[in-house]
């Protein structure tokens, strides 16, 4: 009997050229592919909610297939998890893609076009100097930001708006980019580090990084909090901030019930 698998899968993007499967490239959906492949004994292919760039990391990335197999649903994610720490060397305790949960879904269930909306998370270390350790998974700038003038800046991009500005050329293109951000939060961590953390119904191609640009920027004060309406209603990527480095941006989570998201905010 056919089943519908549904896995919550976390990653290190710092070597991978991203998320979807690519010829000749490593990338988080082949590795995870070629592996359950094997488990099932059979080519499967994955549905994964968020196409995320190289660099980019995850601690909640959803995907979904489906198949007649026969490892139990139970067993899936010791055995998949097992392949591929070897597939990085052994003796590791963990590569830098793992499945932390196995779900089995209705049989109409797809992790892409049931998706309600997600959760993503930037960070940000300012005001210190550089880490070494830190190159791969955040932001790191020696100026001190105005959290303040950022979180004033976030006021204006919460709600539904034509977020164009926003939209790096080269993605796929889109029906409209009308999208909902339900809550944007700047929180100060402590005295170096910053998470920026922005939950909506949809995403446009490099949205977020654009976003968290633009709020670094007001933390400069290269831009004013009340520019960022302006920038919003001009509908022109000119205006807003520069893109983000892919490095500090983490997929947090995704959500298939939409009431569920909006009280989780």
């Amino acid at each position: 009997m056919e089943r519908n698998i549904l896995l919550t899968i976390q990653y290190d993007g710092t070597n991978f050229s991203g998320w979807q499967r690519q010829p000749n490239a490593r990338t988080v959906q082949g590795e995870i592919e070629a592996v359950l492949s094997k488990i099932c004994a059979m080519p499967m292919q994955i549905n994964g909610t968020s196409r995320t760039d190289a660099g980019v990391h995850a601690l909640g990335q959803r995907a979904s297939f489906k198949g007649d197999f026969g490892i139990p649903t139970d067993r899936i994610q010791l055995a998949a998890n097992n392949m591929l720490a070897a597939t990085v060397g052994t003796p590791r305790q963990c590569a830098d893609v793992r499945i932390v949960k196995v779900e089995e879904m209705p049989a109409d269930f797809h992790a892409r076009f049931d998706c309600k909306g997600k959760t993503y998370r930037y960070v940000i270390r300012h005001g210190c100097e550089a880490d070494v350790f830190q190159r791969n998974y955040a932001y790191q700038l020696k100026e001190k930001l105005d959290i303040d003038a950022m979180r004033e800046g976030a006021k204006h991009i919460t709600g539904t708006h034509d977020f164009a500005c926003f939209q790096a050329a080269g993605g796929t293109p889109r029906e409209t980019t009308v999208r909902t951000i339900f809550d944007l939060q700047v929180l100060e961590r402590d005295e170096e580090t910053i998470w920026i953390e922005v939950t909506g119904d949809g995403f446009l191609y490099n949205m977020v990084r654009i976003i968290v640009g633009t709020l670094v920027e007001t933390g400069q004060g290269r831009k004013t909090a009340a520019s960022i309406a302006d920038i919003i209603a001009s509908a022109d990527r000119r205006n807003a901030g520069h893109t983000a480095p892919a490095e500090g941006l983490y997929l947090k989570e995704i959500y298939y019930d939409a009431e569920e998201m909006k009280k989780g905010r």
